[in-house]
């Protein structure tokens, strides 16, 4: 099996907007971009694609060894499954799709398995945190609240076996203040974040 990894990447500039109640801008784009090297280092030998529309982004992915794919005005959904195309030309017949969020990724390219849909829901069972399926029958992006549901009857209806990965690794991200106060995150957490009570296991140096 030929596998290859699709991470969606926004402009670090803009990300994480519903921290800003308790991290500052720069501390929001150093997180983001943060998570999302630690998403790629988890991909391994396993060749890994970034679908952008910022040219920071771009740059940052290259240099770290992925494939930039541009995107622009496609939007999440069509970002993705624009991707999902790009990497099938490429001659992979696997790809696994993943957030750029997750800050326990170790275990990643573990989901993807011959002829199986794999979804990894997020700790609500509402979002797709990790999704996998076999090229020679795509799943289509649903991305938004609801989309684990929507994921797991489009795999069905393409006929594939379904996978749920009840990985309370994987099932971990970061959106919310409250997100941060995760136990498993204690080691994890980069030592920069100021200390804010979302954040109890850091503190800023004096």
């Amino acid at each position: 099996m030929n596998v290859a990894l699709l991470v969606p990447v926004k402009a670090f500039a803009e990300a994480k907007q519903r921290l800003a109640a308790v991290l500052s801008p720069p501390e929001r784009q150093r997180l983001a971009r943060t998570l999302a090297e630690g998403v790629l280092a988890a991909a391994g030998d396993v060749t890994s694609f970034v679908v952008c529309d910022d040219e920071e982004v771009r740059e940052w992915a290259t240099g770290l060894g992925s494939v930039a794919l541009w995107t622009a005005e496609l939007g999440l959904n069509g970002a993705v499954d624009d991707g999902v195309r790009s990497i099938a030309r490429h001659g992979f017949d696997h790809v696994i799709v993943s957030h750029a969020d997750l800050p326990l990724p170790d275990s990643l390219t573990t989901v993807a398995r011959t002829g199986t849909a794999t979804l990894v829901p997020d700790a609500h069972r509402d979002g797709t945190n990790v999704l996998s399926f076999p090229l020679d029958r795509p799943i289509e992006a649903a991305y938004g609240p609801g989309s684990f549901a929507r994921h797991c009857e489009a795999a069905r209806q393409r006929g594939l076996a379904v996978e749920i990965r009840a990985d309370v690794r994987l099932a971990l991200d970061i959106d919310n203040a409250s997100d941060l106060t995760h136990p498993l995150l204690r080691k994890v957490l980069p030592t920069w974040l100021p200390t804010i009570p979302a954040n109890p296991f850091t503190r800023r140096a004096t």
